[in-house]
């Protein structure tokens, strides 16, 4: 299948599907050096897995990540690192009764025109299991950018119409909808049990901040930081929109409210603002990073449902199984994974940008 690579000097490809033998993950471009072992990946695995919450799917899958290769003695060996996990709880037979039928908002329809042929059980490729697999890549970059003092951090800023309005940092790891807000989480949990009481399922929005970035990251034209970020955070399956700094707010901002200025302090340039959320012209400007995704509602729900069959008969659906009915708090540590493999990208590629980070590394004294 095309397209399940990303990066440019470091590099994750994932393979496998939803009900197949195992799905994994293949880091290309990690230097050697970097310490390293399946723990320090296990801990990243752990909060994405399903079966640990009341608002996430009852498949049990304990995750354990094998790391096949590129890893020698604790320490990256700079080749290929390959890693995978083996299903173990898959009832593909849940899906038997649907394997003709395009189920509505997912990629069921839209993957059989492309391909004339798709893996009905659990959407194959398309699920969001797959993205186990980013977030073993992803642990890999955000422990090479923790050993450069850079730090990734998301949360769950909204569940459907309950929104944050503290922040405590303390308290993302202290409920099961990973928010920063106690009364805010609580108001969210009873939120969805009423939409699971209703058959449905809720949306959300995802907020994060990365912070010890240099500035200087990133391409002025096609290669924007700010553009392989929406890209990374795009591709993770629901996203809907994606912001950067002040995002949409930006278009009714006028340029003496949106501008940040720069002022000296402490012998460095600082801005005095950062709505521009860490990025001007495609580069990063040294302030914190601030992103924004928009989730929607999780497609499997038991309500009757209006679709089509692949015979063109028109049909109510009601979809069984195991479902999440909110993807927003699994998605968090996605989205931490995505934005770390891009900021890891971006800087390998900024190493041999200029002349004098290359007489660094190799001008004799």
């Amino acid at each position: 299948m095309n397209q399940s690579s990303i990066g440019r000097r470091f590099v994750l490809t994932t393979w496998g599907e939803s009900h197949g033998k195992a799905l994994g993950a293949v880091v290309d471009g990690c230097p050697a050096g970097l310490s390293l072992c399946e723990e320090d990946i296990q801990g990243y695995m752990d909060r994405r897995s399903p079966g640990k919450s009341p608002f996430a799917t009852a498949r049990k899958e304990g995750d354990r990540i094998q790391i096949l290769s590129g890893v020698f003695e604790g320490r990256t060996t700079g080749t290929p690192i390959s890693m995978a996990v083996f299903n173990e709880d898959m009832r593909s037979r849940d899906y038997s009764n649907i394997m003709n039928i395009y189920r509505p908002g997912h990629a069921d329809y839209t993957f059989d025109q492309k391909y004339g042929f798709r893996d009905y059980r659990g959407g194959g490729r398309s699920s969001g299991r797959e993205t186990l697999c980013r977030v073993a890549g992803g642990a890999i970059a955000l422990r090479l950018l923790a050993d450069l003092g850079i730090h990734v951090t998301a949360y769950t800023k909204a569940i459907g119409p309950v929104a944050c309005q503290d922040f405590d940092e303390s308290q993302i790891a202290n409920n099961f909808l990973c928010m920063p807000d106690e009364q805010a989480a609580k108001k969210a949990e009873a939120f969805l049990y009423d939409c699971m009481e209703k058959k449905d399922s809720a949306g959300g929005v995802i907020e994060g901040r990365i912070t010890g970035v240099p500035a200087g990251l990133g391409d002025p034209v096609f290669g924007k930081l700010d553009a392989a970020l929406a890209g990374a955070l795009m591709s993770i399956g629901a996203v809907k929109a994606v912001e950067i700094g002040d995002g949409i707010q930006a278009a009714s901002s006028l340029g003496s409210q949106d501008n940040d200025g720069f002022a000296w302090e402490d012998g460095r340039i600082v801005k005095t603002s950062n709505h521009a959320g860490g990025i001007l012209g495609g580069i990063s400007d040294g302030s914190d990073i601030i992103f924004r995704l928009y989730v929607k509602p999780t497609p499997s729900i038991a309500r009757p449902q209006e679709s089509v069959n692949k015979n063109g008969e028109n049909i109510s659906l009601e979809i069984g199984g195991r479902h999440d009915p909110v993807i927003v708090p699994r998605a968090v540590v996605v989205a931490e994974a995505m934005a770390g493999l891009v900021i890891a990208d971006a800087l390998l590629c900024q190493a041999s940008s200029r002349m004098d980070n290359l007489k660094k590394l190799y001008q004799k004294p």
